[in-house]
């Protein structure tokens, strides 16, 4: 029974670290390029039909070390999703580039190397069954993705990757201190590192004692909370966001993030017993509100075409923070479609900026404006992607946060959910004001490129919409699905 966890856990990975490894034998670029979309689309085929195992009835428990659920399988769609379409992309992106702090006789083949590796952890993190296994991937893909960060070799790429580096990393050390802490207080040990399991947790954590325990948990979640990108312990999102490699930003903000979360999410309902599932869920909404508390005021000034989606991401991981918060069959169905629908619009709009920097190299460093005016196939990916995480119907961001918010208000949240609604408001305003600006103002200096990339964005466009709108369509049936209650019982 558990042997079908166990492979997935290893084919699963296994694929994008071949990928990785074959990208590096050839010399040719386009062969390169050739070896890095076959390796992407193997790697997607193979996760999307594990991730449909669970869906289907599937669920394999892999003793204390992997697990094949219903909770992780939205997740592993979802960075599946993401990583296919980053590797595809990351050809053009590459051919616009004109800067790395590798050799440029083998700057390609390292990205291709790092990128890989950095998919193939984030992949193996719903799949893992043991929080101290699931600390250990996430903190591999700290300096991989530092890397990534800082790939084009400019000084405020070089700082971002540091200052993401640091940050996260000491995020990550206060969350193994509090690893430590849990493992201390279990009430047996004859397991070893497999009472970090989350059955294992489940069984036990009900003769944890109760302030051991929530010493622990707090560490843990503050910790992790670095990595998720939520407020107050944010500081490294914005650069991070910003400097990356586009296709690297929308693996950061759509999968890297929710993976994080998702370890969080699982910790906290496996400790229900010892902390008390009131509390779990006042952590979540109180990172939520923190984080668009903190977003919004973002939102509302002329920032940069990257680094206004990266305050987007802040606001976004917020309303998933509140949905599970809040934690009713409505809000979690919200979370669902939150995920899926801010992943497709979010890797759209950074997707939109290798051929806008290309055409306008200002758009890095200053708002764009005008961008219908020059460049109509841009602007529909710009207008897809800003209109849909605005919150604009028939987004399903629309919908996933009405739910959230009706989830808040039939759990008994009733004053963060009002709260929620009215920051969500103000967000709205905020992200369709940088909308109407960057598609309708005056420009700053273009030059005139990118206009092919700029139809291949276009294309792109109609796709995501399509998928949008039917992600939007399922917002009907998601709460009563067996899915969303299936997660409502219980996460771990």
């Amino acid at each position: 029974m558990t042997d079908l966890a166990y492979i997935a856990a290893a084919v699963v990975p296994a694929v994008p670290l071949a990928g990785g490894a074959l990208v590096q034998l050839p010399r040719s670029p386009r062969t390169q390029d050739w070896v890095n979309r076959v390796a992407a689309a193997i790697t997607a085929l193979v996760a999307f039909g594990v991730c449909a195992l669970p869906l289907a009835g599937v669920q394999r428990t892999g003793g204390d070390w992997v697990v094949l659920d219903v909770a992780g399988a939205p997740f592993l769609g979802v960075i599946a999703l993401v990583g296919l379409c980053s590797a595809l992309l990351s050809p053009g992106y590459l051919r616009t580039s004109r800067h790395s702090f590798f050799r440029p006789s083998r700057s390609r083949a390292w990205y291709y190397l790092c990128f890989h590796v950095f998919w193939a952890a984030l992949l193996a993190v719903p799949l893992a069954g043991n929080l101290g296994v699931a600390w250990i991937i996430i903190e591999a893909t700290t300096g991989i993705s530092a890397l990534l960060v800082a790939y084009s070799g400019r000084r405020r790429a070089l700082e971002a990757g540091w200052k993401y580096l640091v940050l996260t990393s000491a995020g990550l050390t206060i969350a193994l201190l509090g690893i430590v802490v849990l493992f201390a207080v279990l009430p047996e040990h004859g397991s070893g590192l497999g009472g970090l399991s989350w059955r294992s947790f489940s069984a036990s954590a009900w003769a944890m004692p109760r302030s051991a325990a929530l010493a622990g948990f707090l560490l843990l979640f503050c910790g992790l909370a670095t990595k998720v990108g939520w407020a107050p312990v944010h500081n490294w999102l914005p650069d991070a966001h910003s400097e990356a490699p586009p296709p690297i930003s929308a693996l950061l903000s759509a999968a890297l993030l929710p993976a994080v979360m998702l370890v969080a999410w699982r910790a906290e309902r496996a400790l229900v017993p010892a902390v008390g599932a009131r509390l779990g869920h006042g952590v979540f909404i109180a990172f939520g509100l923190a984080s668009l508390v903190i977003a919004v005021p973002f939102l509302w000034r002329a920032l940069a075409w990257k680094r206004l989606l990266a305050y987007s991401s802040l606001e976004h991981m917020g309303v998933l923070a509140l949905g599970i918060g809040f934690g009713s069959p409505l809000a979690l169905a919200g979370v669902v479609l939150h995920l899926a629908g801010h992943a497709v619009a979010k890797s759209l709009g950074f997707y939109t900026a290798i051929p806008l920097f290309d055409m306008r190299p200002s758009a890095q460093l200053y708002p764009v404006r005008g961008v219908a005016s020059e460049n109509p196939a841009l602007a529909a990916g710009m207008a897809v992607s800003l209109g849909s995480l605005s919150g604009l119907p028939p987004s399903p961001l629309f919908f996933s946060e009405v739910l959230i918010v009706m989830g808040g208000f039939t759990s008994g949240y009733r004053w963060p959910a009002a709260v929620a609604a009215l920051l969500l408001a103000l967000g709205f305003l905020g992200l369709a004001h940088a909308l109407v600006h960057g598609l309708l103002g005056a420009g700053r200096n273009p030059r005139r490129g990118g206009l092919a990339g700029g139809r291949g964005v276009a294309v792109l466009s109609v796709a995501a919409g399509i998928l949008l709108l039917a992600l939007a369509a399922t917002g009907v049936v998601l709460p009563g699905s067996t899915l969303v209650q299936t997660l409502a019982g219980g996460v771990p």
